[in-house]
């Protein structure tokens, strides 16, 4: 019997991958770990689109490499048989395998779990384990949206309806934008930078996306192709300079420094902060040391709190913070924590920020 009013029912899964020891080892794990209940298993994205459509389950784990319709095109179909059903990408990743779980990413695609190349790697791997059980859990979190906003906002701080001003925004106009992002964030930045359009020429502008390394550059890639500026990874001591798009190397954080007189990137390997590196919180602590009122922070979809610190101190710096409001997140988790600490300027719609950011760049206050 099935009740919306049972409090803390398993989530559903199904497993698509053409191999019967992954399928079988996948399951295990979420056997063990609890909270979980595998309704099907598929081994080809036909079948995963079949079981989307019968038993619309909270997530569903897709290997892209599956024989006939493989992951990437099964993908659109399976979420418009069941568009509440988060999607983790589990994936050998290799450079094409990059560009596609990207693509699928910006198509609906919550996050992706790099596989071990080896089966045995895999079953040996406790690491890997943990890794696809947090990121599983958090796709099943953000799976079914939430209703109401979280009991720890303060429901005058968020009144319901379009952007809501909660600091006054500067006068001065950012020429450094600065965004952090993570479960939905490419999908979320890429919207924002090419609705930003024209006003990035008078922009410099830094991503930190939580990627793996083998991501980030054809990330960057990607952005480029889709707005018509460049976009790359910078390289430690680069002087940083208008019209270009920075995104922070997977698996390093991106900051800002002062050399001889010029803003340039700071590339470290520096311990995790927020169990994140890249980590916002680092390049938002940067900007607000180095930039002041002259940047834009940005923060959009993403689990946990990480830019919170940092958007706490552009603020102190003077400088104007915009959060991803609720119900356009794929998990209001970030920008929410933003908002609940009072970090935030605006709280404004996917749709609205690019807007946004060109009056700010204009000099002309949002409507």
């Amino acid at each position: 019997m099935h009740s919306s009013a049972q409090p803390h029912r398993h989530k559903t899964v199904v497993i698509a991958d053409d191999s019967v020891v992954v399928r079988g080892l996948f399951a295990r794990w979420l056997g063990e770990a609890g909270h979980f209940h595998v309704v099907a298993v598929a081994g080809d994205g036909e079948t995963a689109v079949a079981h989307a459509t019968r038993y619309k389950p909270d997530v569903m784990v897709l290997d892209l490499d599956m024989p006939g319709v493989d992951g990437a095109t099964a993908l659109p179909q399976i979420l418009k048989e069941s568009p509440h059903t988060g999607i983790l990408l589990a994936a050998t990743l290799n450079e094409r395998n990059t560009r596609i779980a990207l693509e699928c990413m910006t198509k609906g695609a919550m996050d992706v779990v790099s596989k071990p190349d080896s089966r045995v790697g895999m079953t040996l791997s406790l690491d890997f384990r943990s890794e696809f059980l947090l990121k599983l859990g958090n796709v099943a979190h953000t799976a079914v949206k939430p209703g109401t906003l979280p009991p720890e906002v303060d429901l005058v701080d968020l009144p319901h309806g379009g952007p809501v001003n909660l600091r006054p925004l500067v006068s001065m106009m950012p020429r450094y934008l600065v965004i952090g992002a993570s479960t939905g964030g490419p999908r979320a930045v890429a919207k924002v930078l090419f609705d930003i359009g024209e006003g990035l020429n008078d922009l410099t502008t830094l991503v930190v996306q939580h990627m793996p390394p083998l991501f980030t550059a054809s990330f960057a890639e990607q952005i480029a192709g889709q707005i018509g500026i460049p976009a790359r990874e910078p390289c430690d001591g680069e002087r940083l300079m208008r019209g270009t798009v920075y995104i922070a190397p997977g698996g390093r954080h991106l900051g800002i420094d002062r050399r001889l007189g010029h803003i340039v990137a700071r590339i470290g390997d520096e311990a995790p902060v927020n169990f994140c590196r890249p980590a916002v919180d680092v390049l938002f602590g940067d900007a607000a040391r180095h930039l002041g009122a002259a940047a834009l922070g940005l923060v959009l979809t993403g689990m946990g709190s990480d830019g919170t610190e940092g958007a706490g101190a552009l603020r102190r710096a003077g400088a104007a913070v915009l959060a991803q409001d609720e119900a356009t997140s794929t998990i209001w988790g970030m920008p929410g924590s933003i908002v609940r600490a009072h970090h935030a300027s605006s709280v404004i719609p996917l749709d609205e920020i690019g807007t946004s950011i060109r009056c700010l760049v204009r000099g002309v206050q949002p409507a």
